[in-house]
């Protein structure tokens, strides 16, 4: 994988602000390897498929619509408080779903370090 990110690099591409992955092992070293200050972002989808596969069919729309404001939240201050709400509302029933939010959240939030600015 470093020579797949080397490449990139030889390429031209100077630096990484931030790199979306999926669970694939071994990729955000290879990342970092190359671009050390490169934020490393899991996918959300990822994160949404694997926190909804126990999810109740007849729960899982009003689940996801209460997940979305975490994950579309302005702030990483403002996610973690609706990661509480989501927590609070449906933490009794599905605890292992909001546990993998909470577990992989170092993962999941580089995307709130991007300045506004930046965004679009």
């Amino acid at each position: 994988m470093v020579k797949i990110i080397n490449e990139l690099k030889n390429r031209g591409v100077e630096d990484i602000l931030i790199v979306s992955i999926d669970g694939l092992k071994g990729f955000s070293d290879a990342i970092h390897a190359v671009y050390p200050s490169a934020e490393i972002q899991s996918c959300i989808i990822h994160q949404i498929r694997n926190s909804t596969k126990c999810i109740s069919y007849k729960d899982r729309k009003e689940f996801c619509n209460d997940l979305k404001n975490v994950y579309r939240a302005p702030t990483e201050e403002v996610a973690l408080t609706e990661l509480d709400n989501l927590e609070e509302k449906w933490g009794s029933k599905y605890e292992i779903s909001i546990r993998s939010w909470r577990d992989n959240w170092d993962k999941l939030s580089a995307m709130f370090k991007i300045p506004k600015k930046l965004e679009n």
